[in-house]
C-alpha cells in the first residue's frame, strides 16, 4: 500500500495560523475532560470473541507523546482528539458516573435506591460489556433497574446486549408500574424511537454504512498522517451491535420515579435526532443533555446521510431546558465528551451552543432571501468572533459550511432555481464532456500541477475529479486528485472532513477498499426488534418495482406471537401494506411467527419451508423474487 505524503509547506503555514486564531492558552475544556477521573484507560484495547480488536485507545498514544501538533494535523483537531483520548471511569457527581473513551459515545451510570439506571449503552456489545466490567470493578455487581436510550442513533443503543440479556428486559405489554415491580429492566426511549432507529440503520443501512467509511475513517489507521478524532469521540467501533425495543416510551414532558429516583423528562424532537430527550435528576442537581450540547459544533446534516435536522428547534430546546432546569442545575452531562460544572459556566455553555445553531438558521435564511445559493452562503458566512473562539462549539464534527447547506436544503431543497440545474447530466457524462471540451488532458494536468504547487488544493481536486470520472484509468489524474485531497485533509479542523479527504485519497491510489472494511455487525440482534410491518417494508424497499410491474399479487400475513395482521397487495410493481387488516379475497394467507417472518425477509430457505400457507403458495416466492442484491462496496470517489 502506498505511503501518505507529508504536509506541504503551504499546509504547514495554514495550520500554524490556527495558533493566532484560537485561544490555545484557555484549557478549561481540558480541565473538564479530566475532572472526576477514577481510573484511566490509556492502554485500552477491546477485543471480540474471535480475539480481533474492535476498539483501541492505545492506538492514540502518539497524541500524549508529542509536544505539539505535527504539520499534517490541524492544531485545533489535534487538541480535541487529545482530550477525547482521556478514557476511563469518571465521577460526574456523587451518584453519577461515566465511562468515557470506551466507544464513540459514553455510558452514564446513575445510582438508584437499590441499583442503577444506565443512560445510553454505547454502540457495540463488546465495548458496553467492558464498560460494565469497569464499573463493577469499583462498585460491585451492577443491578440495572432501567436503561434509557436518549435517541435513535445506533451509538446510543447498539451496545445493549453487553449490559443486559434480552430476557432481562421487562414485558412491554405490561403497564409501566408493573414493569417496575417485576424486577426486570425497564427500557425507556422517546416516542417513535423504534421507527427512526430502523429507518436509519436498516432501510438505508447499506448506503449509510459505505458512506460512514468515509465519515469515520474506518479504512484509515490512527496517526499523524491518518485518522484523528471525530469531535464526539475517537471514532467508530467495529464490534457487534444489538437492539432491545423500548418497553416504555416517553410521550410528553413527564416525570417518572424509577427505584426511588425522580427523573423529569424533556422531549426534544427534530434536534440532533428525529426523536430525542433530555432528563433532569433533582436528587443530583444534574441535567442530561443527550446529544444537543456535545462540546462541539454538531451536524445539521451528517456526511453519512440522514434526515436534515432543524436548527431552530435545536436552539429552542436547549433554551427551554435552561429555562426549565437551569437554576436547579450544578452539572450538565451528555452522551459524548465531558460534563460542565457550575451555574455560570452551564448557562454560558447552553446559551453559546444554542446561539450557534440559531445563527446558522437565521443568517442562512436571511441570505436565501437575497437570492444566494447554498454554495454562495457557505463560502461567505462566518460565525461572530465571540462564538468563533468558543472551544466547545468549534467545528470538530459538524462544520459551518455543510450546516449552512443543511438549512438551505430544509427550506429550499436541492434546486437552486437556475433552470440549467433542473435536470443535469450524470457525473460521469458531465466529466466526459468536460474532458472533450478541455481538449489536451496532459495540458490540463500540467496546469493543475501548477495550481497544486500554489496551494489551490480545492480547485485541483475539483478539476482532476472530472478527469477521473471521464477516465478512471487516468493514473496521473488519480494521483494528483489524491495529493490535493490529502492536503485538504491535513488542514481540516473537522474530524469527519479529514477522514473523508484521506479516505478519498486512499481509494484513488489503491482502488475501492470497501471490501476490507470492518463495519459494525447488526445481524439478527438488530432486526429482531423490527415489527412485522417493518419487515414487510424492508422487502418492499429492496424490491425492483419496474421488474415486478407485470406480476400483481395479494397476501395476508398473520404473525401469531405478535398478534399482528397485515394485508399486502402489489399492483403495477408497487407494494402496498395495510396494517390490522386481512382480505378474504387475498391469493394466499401466511401464518407465521415473527422469527419466521424475519427469515422470510432474509430469504432463508428454512424459514420459507416452515411457513403455513393457505392458497397460492407461489405468491411467497413471487414476493421475494424481485428483491435486489445490494452490496456495501459501491464506488464513491470514482464512477
Amino acid at each position: 500500500m502506498k505511503q501518505p505524503k507529508p504536509a506541504t509547506e503551504i499546509t504547514a503555514r495554514m495550520n500554524a495560523l490556527w495558533y493566532d486564531e484560537l485561544p490555545f492558552e484557555d484549557e478549561r475544556e481540558k480541565d473538564c475532560a479530566l475532572r472526576g477521573l477514577i481510573e484511566a484507560a490509556d492502554d485500552l484495547v477491546i477485543r471480540n470473541d474471535e480475539e480481533k480488536d474492535v476498539w483501541s485507545v492505545k492506538d492514540y498514544a502518539f497524541l500524549k507523546e508529542a509536544d505539539a501538533a505535527p504539520k499534517s494535523v490541524n492544531p485545533s483537531l489535534w487538541r480535541n482528539t487529545l482530550y477525547n483520548s482521556y478514557a476511563g471511569l469518571f465521577e460526574v457527581c456523587d451518584g453519577i458516573y461515566q465511562v468515557r473513551g470506551y466507544d464513540m459515545a459514553n455510558a452514564t451510570f446513575i445510582r438508584t435506591d437499590s441499583g442503577w439506571l444506565v443512560f445510553d449503552v454505547m454502540m457495540c456489545t463488546e465495548n458496553m460489556k467492558a464498560a460494565k466490567a469497569l464499573m463493577e470493578k469499583h462498585f460491585g455487581p451492577i443491578s440495572v433497574r432501567a436503561v434509557l436510550y436518549s435517541h435513535s442513533h445506533i451509538d446510543h443503543y447498539g451496545g445493549i446486549l453487553g449490559l443486559i440479556d434480552r430476557e432481562d428486559a421487562a414485558d412491554a405489554a405490561l403497564p409501566l408500574s408493573e414493569q417496575l415491580a417485576s424486577g426486570k429492566t425497564v427500557v425507556l426511549a422517546p416516542a417513535g424511537f423504534l421507527k427512526y432507529a430502523v429507518s436509519e440503520n436498516v432501510y438505508a443501512g447499506i448506503a449509510m454504512g459505505r458512506r460512514a467509511q468515509y465519515q469515520y475513517g474506518t479504512l484509515l489507521m490512527p496517526g499523524r498522517y491518518g485518522r484523528m478524532g471525530i469531535g464526539i469521540g475517537l471514532g467508530q467501533t467495529v464490534g457487534s451491535t444489538g437492539l432491545i425495543a423500548p418497553t416504555y416510551e416517553i410521550r410528553s414532558n413527564e416525570t417518572l420515579i424509577i427505584d426511588g429516583l425522580e427523573i423529569r423528562f424533556q422531549l426534544t424532537p427534530g434536534t440532533e435526532a428525529p426523536v430525542e430527550m433530555h432528563a433532569y435528576f433533582p436528587k443530583y442537581r444534574g441535567l442530561w443533555l443527550a446529544e444537543n450540547c456535545t462540546g462541539t459544533m454538531h451536524n445539521l446534516y451528517t456526511l453519512r446521510g440522514a434526515q436534515v435536522r432543524d436548527a431552530a428547534a435545536w436552539a429552542h430546546y436547549i433554551l427551554e431546558a435552561e429555562q426549565l432546569f437551569g437554576k436547579e442545575t450544578d452539572v450538565v452531562f451528555q452522551s459524548h465528551n465531558w460534563p460542565h460544572w457550575g451555574r455560570e459556566s452551564i448557562q454560558e455553555y447552553m446559551e453559546n451552543t444554542a446561539a450557534v445553531y440559531q445563527f446558522i438558521h437565521d443568517q442562512t435564511l436571511r441570505l436565501i432571501n437575497f437570492g444566494y445559493t447554498a454554495a454562495e452562503i457557505s463560502n461567505s458566512l462566518r460565525l461572530p468572533e465571540r462564538l468563533n473562539r468558543v472551544w466547545y462549539t468549534r467545528q470538530y464534527y459538524g462544520t459551518l459550511s455543510h450546516n449552512i447547506k443543511a438549512v438551505y436544503q430544509k427550506y429550499m431543497g436541492w434546486y437552486d432555481a437556475n433552470p440549467v440545474n433542473l435536470n443535469p447530466l450524470s457525473p460521469e457524462e458531465t466529466a466526459k464532456k468536460w474532458a472533450e471540451y478541455l481538449g489536451d488532458v496532459d495540458a490540463v494536468l500540467e496546469k493543475a500541477r501548477r495550481d497544486y504547487e500554489a496551494g489551490e488544493y480545492q480547485w485541483v481536486a475539483q478539476i482532476t475529479k472530472e478527469l477521473v470520472f471521464a477516465d478512471p484509468t487516468n493514473q496521473a489524474a488519480r494521483e494528483l486528485c489524491a495529493d490535493a485531497l490529502e492536503q485538504l485533509g491535513y488542514q481540516a479542523e473537522s474530524g469527519p472532513w479529514r477522514n473523508a479527504y484521506l479516505t478519498g485519497a486512499l481509494e484513488l491510489r489503491e482502488g475501492n477498499q470497501a471490501a476490507r472494511a470492518r463495519n459494525p455487525v447488526g445481524g439478527i440482534d438488530n432486526r429482531l426488534a423490527m415489527t412485522a410491518e417493518m419487515m414487510l417494508d424492508f422487502i418492499r424497499i429492496r424490491s425492483d418495482s419496474l421488474a415486478a410491474q407485470d406480476d400483481d399479487l395479494s397476501m395476508n400475513f398473520i404473525v401469531e406471537d405478535e398478534g399482528e395482521r397485515l394485508f399486502l397487495k402489489r399492483r403495477a410493481g408497487v407494494t402496498l401494506i395495510y396494517k390490522d387488516l386481512t382480505d378474504p379475497d387475498a391469493a394466499c394467507t401466511v401464518t407465521c411467527s415473527k422469527q419466521q417472518l424475519l427469515g422470510l425477509m432474509l430469504r432463508r430457505q428454512e424459514a420459507l419451508a416452515s411457513l403455513k400457507i393457505e392458497g397460492d403458495a407461489t405468491a411467497v416466492m413471487r414476493l421475494l423474487r424481485y428483491m435486489s442484491p445490494i452490496t456495501q462496496t459501491f464506488n464513491i470517489i470514482e464512477p
